[in-house]
């Protein structure tokens, strides 16, 4: 099984950056894709920006934040991150990580806050 520990969160004013980690413990070899969603109040929870590992670590991301977030993974320490810069109020939710293994599993994290407000 595999644990996903998240942090990063809190509250920066709009323009600004933050960056959130998802350490990543137990069972990694069998990961094959990461990924971070988030989920604003009275929203459904969405895909923000995902990697895929087993086809050499191919990104995708939501159209709303292409240009303005990363997703990268160190592959020795075992950590997902997102950048985001150019953080907008709109960006205000709970940010998770998510891995998907191998056989069709599928792991959460427990989520971070992240405010965008002045």
């Amino acid at each position: 099984q595999v644990q996903l520990v998240e942090s990063g969160g809190g509250l920066v004013q709009p323009g600004g950056s933050l960056r959130l980690s998802c350490a990543t413990s137990g069972s990694i070899f069998n990961i094959a894709r990461m990924g971070w969603y988030r989920q604003a109040p009275g929203k459904l929870r969405e895909l923000v920006a995902e990697i895929i590992i087993i086809s050499g670590g191919v990104t995708n991301y939501a159209d709303s934040v292409k240009g303005r977030f990363t997703i990268s993974r160190d592959n020795d320490e075992n950590i997902l991150y997102l950048q985001m810069n150019s953080l907008k109020p709109e960006d205000t939710a709970v940010y998770y990580c998510r891995a998907n293994n191998r056989y069709g599993g599928v792991v959460w994290g427990q989520g971070t806050q992240v405010t965008v407000s002045s």
